[in-house]
């Protein structure tokens, strides 16, 4: 798959690396010289140091053969503009990332009223809403571990770190169902910095960090099972009323509330929008409609704390019912004053990496229960991790596995990387006539390292497979597997083309 990206940021070299990874071949623009030359040193692909909004840049990265483009430079107007250019290619896919609401909120209403995609963008992501949501899937399970949420299910993959002298502490997974009852799945173990996938010999160690798919009732248990019981949280703190602080906050306060595991979707698309064939979809959600995320859990307080005054005055009018302190978080003197010590949960939520780990790390100390940091990539989550930081949201991986997730073809909906980002889950529909149709688990072999997690079959029809399951259209799978593969699992699930015959023989690799 040919694919450009316009932006040698984090976020594009990081994408960029993982596609090629994938076996993309894949094509950089990126005006700033020093970081053209940067991403040029580090990976095997083309780099342009040139405008991305430029036609003939695009043309020499070869926009006429490529099938998506990705604008993710640092300005949202360069960004559009660039797909504005490039929609004279009515099949290339483009996403832009866009971090302005107001342009995301006209450009919803444009293709609402209008039928089609505005600008001939098919998907916008907005960074502040994809952290946003993380963020609030996290509070509704106690701020214990990151928690992965799936559309349409009642399964979540939460992330657990093992306590010494815990139930978890030198256990057996074989002997793992002894422990915790109902269906659940160790999917993915964290040892030393290091990811791999579990088999039934693998002896759990204090301090490893597992990955945990189960329902919520289990969920929780395993968090107690492993040292980390969740307590009450009445009191909220949102440090930086800024963007994402604003979004987290709306979360919170809602007045509308959606039923538990009711499909929130990702990205700017959650709002309703366009399929990347231009189809038309749900409308009627409304716009930033995964504000209506948390089932009411009795929070009876939510204060947020920003130095500016002008940002704490619009705050003010749209949150009535929240407390706005216009302080500085770094006066020790005010965190004593205000009793912020005595808040269940804080969520640093700046402009500031480096300050939402030491904030979050420092009202932890005086007493904070539980803290949520907001960083820009996984390199800071780790070292906020060993910190004792309880859930640390990386921004910029959550915006890769959005775009990811639109760029996946073959019924892949959905992509999430996991630990050290060389796994990752696929959420992928049965197609009909795609080759794994009607052939059972253990008989048709994926590719070496990838494991069916999950079966998604309706409506709260939810199982986690065993050898006997028969792959059937309209089933949706959850799928984990290293990079590298993705490709071969993309061309497997896809449906066969009119006209044409589908080999059976499938990938090679072991039967799981």
């Amino acid at each position: 798959m040919r694919i450009i990206i316009v932006g040698a940021g984090l976020v594009g070299t990081q994408l960029a690396r993982h596609l090629i990874e994938e076996k993309h071949d894949i094509a950089i623009i990126e005006a700033n010289e020093e970081r053209a030359r940067h991403v040029s040193n580090r990976l095997d692909c083309m780099v342009l140091q040139d405008e991305g909004n430029s036609i003939n840049a695009l043309e020499e990265a070869g926009i006429a053969k490529a099938e998506a483009l990705i604008c993710v430079t640092d300005s949202d107007e360069v960004n559009m503009i660039i797909c504005g250019l490039a929609s004279r290619y009515p099949k290339l896919l483009k996403i832009a990332r866009v971090r302005n609401d107001e342009y995301v909120r006209r450009n919803f209403q444009n293709q609402v009223e209008a039928g089609a995609p505005p600008m001939g963008i098919d998907y916008f992501v907005h960074p502040d809403v994809e952290a946003a949501r993380s963020a609030l899937d996290a509070i509704e399970h106690g701020a214990i571990g990151n928690i992965l949420s799936f559309a349409g299910s009642p399964y979540e993959l939460g992330t657990i770190d093992v306590a010494a002298h815990s139930a978890f502490d030198g256990l057996t997974l074989k002997d793992f169902r002894t422990i915790l009852e109902g269906e659940s799945l160790i999917t993915l173990v964290e040892r030393k910095g290091k990811s791999f996938l579990p088999t039934g010999s693998t002896k759990l160690q204090a301090d490893d960090r597992i990955y945990l798919l189960a329902k919520e009732e289990e969920l929780n248990e395993g968090f107690k099972l492993a040292g980390r019981s969740e307590k009450p949280i009445h009191k909220i703190g949102i440090v930086g009323g800024g963007r994402l602080g604003s979004l987290i906050a709306a979360g919170l306060l809602s007045k509308e509330r959606r039923k538990p595991n009711e499909a929130a979707g990702s990205g700017m698309d959650a709002a309703g929008g366009f399929e990347a064939d231009g189809t038309e979809r749900k409308k009627a959600r409304g716009f930033f409609s995964f504000l209506k995320t948390l089932v009411p859990r009795g929070f009876k307080k939510v204060l947020i704390i920003e130095q500016d005054y002008g940002i704490c005055k619009d705050l003010a009018a749209r949150f009535p019912d929240a407390l706005i302190l216009n302080e500085d978080i770094s006066d020790e003197s005010f965190v004593a004053e205000e009793h912020i010590d005595d808040l269940d949960l804080i969520v640093t939520a700046t402009d500031l990496q480096e300050l939402n780990i030491i904030t979050a790390v420092y009202l932890k100390s005086r007493g904070v229960t539980r803290t949520i940091a907001m960083v820009t990539g996984s390199g800071y989550a780790a070292i906020a991790r060993q910190l004792g930081v309880d859930v640390v949201i990386p921004m910029k991986d959550v915006v890769v596995d959005s775009i990811l997730s639109k760029l996946m073809g073959g019924g892949v909906k959905g992509v999430h990387r996991l630990g050290d980002g060389t796994v990752g889950i696929l959420e992928i529909d049965i197609n009909p006539g795609s080759q794994p149709e009607g052939k059972s688990l253990k008989d048709f072999h994926l590719p070496e390292g990838a494991l069916v997690m999950l079966v998604n079959r309706g409506v709260e029809v939810d199982f986690i497979p065993r050898g006997g399951y028969v792959y059937t259209a309209g089933d949706r799978i959850l799928l984990i597997a290293r990079n590298g593969s993705e490709m071969d699992i993309e061309r497997i699930f896809s449906s066969p083309v009119k006209g044409t015959s589908v080999k059976d023989e499938p990938a090679k690799g072991n039967a799981k």
